[in-house]
């Protein structure tokens, strides 16, 4: 496919690089010819210098003939501009990167008036992400499938865990309707079997129902405790849209923002909230709001070493829930063995979802794409599909398909139902399916089999 990404920031490069190994054909602009230069350099891309809402430079880049165009410059007027352009000249889909909570309530217009098919918010969908962190506490990441029925959590393996040592096979003897999917053991990436052994330090990625999840995060770390109380570091849209989602939940919560006029506009819109105007970067400030007392400090400020620095501090003051926002992707493999909790990236949640569109608007009879996540760095792909009337999968049993290697089925959602399958259960027609691979690129659920 013909992909145009529009902007280079932190989303646009990432996006080019990861469209760029799905094997697609992208097309990158940007005004700065310096950035343009040095992503050709590096990745298998195109690059025109210019303004990609001008007429001019998207014809040059041949927007006319695209399949996607995606506007992710920081600008959302320029995004929105840039995206009406394309889809006016011939773009078959149009994507727009628009991050004020105002355009988000024009939603309907922009899509039917103005002809934009999507739009995205790195700083929403950060917040949701956050969200789920406070359905399980101590888990390193949260991601929900099946509308909301059913989530995969990753959890780290402590010292004195009492699975340490024990088989996969043992531990589904006591937690059942929980699958381990995944294991990261430092470089290493494993869809493990029933005799994998678990060790200490081990990275899982278990699915099931939300009740089974927690009661197995705590055969891992003890007694969970509901949380009560959340510092919030820095008064960003990712705040501001997690302090709405969260008022329901009758939270304690506290924001320390440096900016008065932000802290005054933050405490008048969200009452429930203790505002704080200091720097929250400050570790005196920290002590002086007693940062030990939280049971999660969240650091959402602009600057990534500032919001690592702000976690470090609360996990050596006892906090044992932190979430630290990172927008730079090539700090997360350094911060693999610093010992931070959860780690959010804006810009990996918004390539997600567009390769998720991609690869659906990429299979000619239809997507069976529902939903698409990643893990490990990119090198496992959690994906939800379809399964349609017709489709080679359908009423056979599991054991008698020929699924790939790497490849687990993790479960089957019917009508309403959550089934954790065996050798035994087969695939119906309107089934959704969630399976997890080491192989990337699938489009369609038939990828799963094996070539015949």
């Amino acid at each position: 496919m013909k992909i145009v990404v529009c902007g280079l920031g932190k989303v646009g490069e990432v996006l080019s690089r990861d469209l760029s190994r799905e094997q697609q054909d992208v097309i990158t602009i940007d005004k700065n010819e310096q950035r343009l230069r040095q992503l050709i350099m590096s990745v298998d891309v195109t690059g025109i210098a210019g303004g990609g809402s001008f007429l001019d430079v998207q014809m040059e880049a041949g927007v006319n003939e695209c399949d996607v165009f995606i506007a992710v410059t920081p600008d959302d007027e320029t995004n929105i501009m840039a995206a009406i352009t394309a889809k006016t000249i011939g773009a078959k889909y149009a994507i727009a990167r628009v991050r004020s909570p105002e355009y988000f309530k024009q939603l309907d217009f922009l899509r039917e008036s103005l002809g934009i098919d999507m739009l995205i918010n790195p700083d929403l969908e950060a917040a949701k992400e956050i969200k789920n962190m406070f359905v399980f506490p101590s888990a390193l990441s949260v991601e929900n499938f099946g509308d909301g029925k059913i989530f995969i959590v990753e959890a780290k393996l402590e010292e004195k865990s009492p699975l340490l040592g024990k088989s996969l096979r043992e531990i589904g003897r006591k937690h059942g309707n929980v699958l381990v999917g995944v294991v990261e053991r430092g470089e290493e990436i494993f869809i493990p079997d029933g005799d994998y052994i678990i060790e200490r330090d081990d990275k899982l990625f278990v699915t099931g129902e939300p009740g089974e999840i927690l009661r197995f995060l705590q055969s891992i770390r003890g007694v969970l405790h509901k949380p009560k109380s959340a510092l919030i570091i820095g008064g960003s849209r990712i705040t501001r849209y997690l302090l709405k989602m969260l008022k329901k939940q009758k939270l304690k919560l506290k924001v320390i923002e440096h900016d008065e006029e932000i802290a005054n506009r933050l405490a008048v819109k969200y009452p429930h909230v203790e505002v704080v105007c200091a720097d929250g970067t400050d570790q005196n400030t920290l002590r002086e709001e007693r940062i030990q007392n939280y049971d999660y400090v969240i650091a959402l400020t602009g600057i990534d070493e500032e919001n690592l620095l702000i976690s470090l501090y609360a996990s050596s003051q006892g906090v044992k829930n932190t979430v630290t926002k990172v927008n730079r992707t090539n700090l997360l493999k350094v911060l693999d063995n610093v010992g931070l909790q959860a780690i959010i990236t804006p810009n990996k949640l918004i390539a997600d979802h567009i390769i998720r569109l991609v690869r659906s608007l990429q299979n000619s009879s239809g997507s069976s794409i529902e939903d698409f996540y990643r893990i490990s760095e990119g090198k496992v792909e959690i994906i939800q599909f379809h399964v349609a009337s017709g489709s080679p999968v359908c009423e056979r049993k599991l054991k008698d398909l020929p699924i790939k290697s790497g490849l687990l089925i993790l479960c089957i959602l019917r009508q309403g139902e959550i089934i954790f399958p065996d050798g035994n259960d087969c695939l119906q027609a309107e089934d959704s399916t969630i399976v997890v691979t080491t192989e990337p690129n699938f489009q369609d659920v038939r990828d799963i089999l094996e070539e015949i």
